[in-house]
């Protein structure tokens, strides 16, 4: 396991780590693979909270404690997930009988939202040990496979799942399915399915309605959600996001300014270059002189 998010943490003995971070706005994610398969031991009390995805994990033997919780000793603990609260301690011990596999999740507390219409509270996330949860599951993979990309519109996108992750961690705790909206903000799945969406289709024009429709909402009440929980209006989201695409393509000085605008949908160089100009207050040729 790791401490902090940053080093290899509390494990006796030493051993051998194949490990992939990356860090993103309130959050830094970690994945590694355990090549040794002597028994170990590990201790640790965070200061963030904690998601651990277990992907291959099994063991002939061993204990996990986590505070305020009855001790486990499953032994298949593959495709399961454990929620440790920041400054909940953490320990335990195994031998293992595969390499472990996982991913860690170090999860500024800022970024778990407070909902102060259902009672839940950062400080009242409670600490859950190996779980069951098919819409964190599928946004961990999300988020693992953003690891060591450089691409500026994958990091966006992997803080969007973050913010998604967050929304989802604290209905572990606001006892109402996931499927139902957020008070005056849009639940994790029509976060997820939205932002696939346009991620999908940057160089496309679509109608408000046809989010709307993903979401399964009318577009007034999907216009008022969404800019609740993005913070702009869909359109400006689809432009922002369009603009960090053409800031990756233009670090390749061998595409030239209209085979950007062509390639994100733009009606010509022209249409383009006002849009990037209003958005990142100058041209795309002026911000390519900067690269250089």
């Amino acid at each position: 396991m790791m401490t902090g998010g940053r080093e290899p943490a509390a494990l006796s003995p030493p051993r051998t780590l194949e490990l992939k971070a990356a860090d993103w706005r309130g959050l830094r994610a970690v994945t590694f693979k355990l090549t040794s398969r002597q028994p170990m031991e590990f201790n640790l009390i965070e200061q963030c909270h904690l998601l651990v995805a277990l992907e291959q994990a099994r063991r002939y033997d061993g204990e996990t404690m986590v505070e305020g919780l009855p001790k486990s000793t499953r032994r298949d603990l593959t495709h399961k997930l454990t929620f440790i609260p920041a400054g909940c301690a953490f320990s335990g011990w195994m031998k293992p009988m595969v390499s472990l596999q996982a991913t860690l999740f170090y999860i500024d507390p800022s970024l778990l939202m407070v909902d102060a219409e259902r009672g839940v509270a950062a400080s009242d996330l409670r600490p859950r040990l190996f779980f069951d949860d098919d819409r964190i599951w599928q946004t961990v993979l999300k988020l693992k496979a953003q690891i060591g990309s450089a691409d500026a519109s994958d990091c966006l996108y992997a803080e969007a799942l973050g913010a998604v992750l967050a929304h989802e961690i604290i209905r572990l705790d606001a006892g109402v399915p996931l499927s139902l909206p957020m008070r005056g903000g849009l639940a994790a799945w029509q976060q997820r399915r939205i932002v696939e969406f346009i991620e999908e289709h940057l160089a496309d024009d679509f109608p408000l309605a046809t989010l709307a429709n993903l979401a399964q909402l009318s577009t007034y009440h999907f216009a008022r959600a969404f800019k609740r929980s993005f913070g702009i209006p869909p359109h400006r989201y689809h432009t922002n996001r369009r603009i960090v695409r053409a800031r990756a393509l233009l670090a390749d000085p061998k595409t030239s300014v209209a085979e950007v605008a062509l390639e994100l949908g733009f009606s010509g160089a022209s249409a383009f270059t006002a849009t990037f100009r209003r958005t990142m207050g100058q041209t795309p040729t002026d911000y390519r002189r900067g690269l250089e």
